[in-house]
């Protein structure tokens, strides 16, 4: 069984500053930063935000505005439609539920429009300090398949796996480290495995096989 513990030492021993990249003041900036992520780097939503957050200042100002406008201002993260519609329905569900706040619960933050476990476990995790879960994005997901972790492809059946073999203590910055790692060193099409501090605990490398996530 691969071991988890050394995992985790041995990435944060490489990557002693790990934690989320996305650019935020409050909880309400990073959901609309989580969801502007969606299929998009973290470079491009952190060159979008800071104009966006200088037009609509707060809550109110995103749920009065106006989609095509809207669109607009995020066009370059993609999927600018479906985001848009996403971050002005949670704005208006926030201000008529919440008392303009955004929720602290795993329940009440996956009842707002786009937002699902992946979204909640960060809002949770950076915006309130609550571990509620394991972040699921598509480096976490190919790291794990890759170390062993699981065999399952769908985000919250690995979440799941994952919860059962890492430390609680430890489910917050694993998420981090397994995304600087899947940046640097393990990427989708070419992972560099002579480079890679994991290699001995790895059992997919040197097999000079394509991953099924490759």
């Amino acid at each position: 069984m691969t071991n988890i513990k050394e995992i985790i030492r041995i990435l944060k021993k490489e990557y002693p500053d790990a934690k989320i990249a996305l650019r935020f003041k409050n909880t309400w900036q990073l959901l609309v930063a989580t969801i502007l992520s969606a299929q998009c780097t973290d470079v491009r939503v952190n060159k979008v935000t800071p104009v966006l957050f200088k037009k609509y200042k707060n809550i109110s100002d995103f749920a009065e505005a106006d989609p095509e406008e809207f669109e607009k201002a995020i066009h370059s993260t993609g999927f600018y439609r479906n985001k848009a519609k996403s971050i002005i329905g949670s704005a208006n569900k926030i201000l008529s539920g919440f008392n303009a706040r955004v929720p602290d619960t795993m329940e009440e933050l996956t009842g707002l429009p786009g937002v699902g476990r992946k979204t909640a476990n960060v809002i949770l995790s950076s915006g309130f300090g609550k571990i509620a879960g394991i972040v699921v994005d598509t480096h976490v997901i190919r790291l794990s398949c890759r170390l062993g972790l699981t065999k399952n492809t769908e985000p919250d059946k690995i979440e799941n796996d994952l919860m059962k073999v890492v430390p609680k203590t430890e489910w917050a910055v694993f998420s981090h480290l397994l995304i600087l790692h899947g940046r640097k060193i393990c990427n989708a099409r070419k992972p560099l495995c002579g480079e890679c501090k994991l290699n001995k605990l790895c059992p997919s490398a040197f097999k000079g096989k394509k991953s099924l996530f490759s």
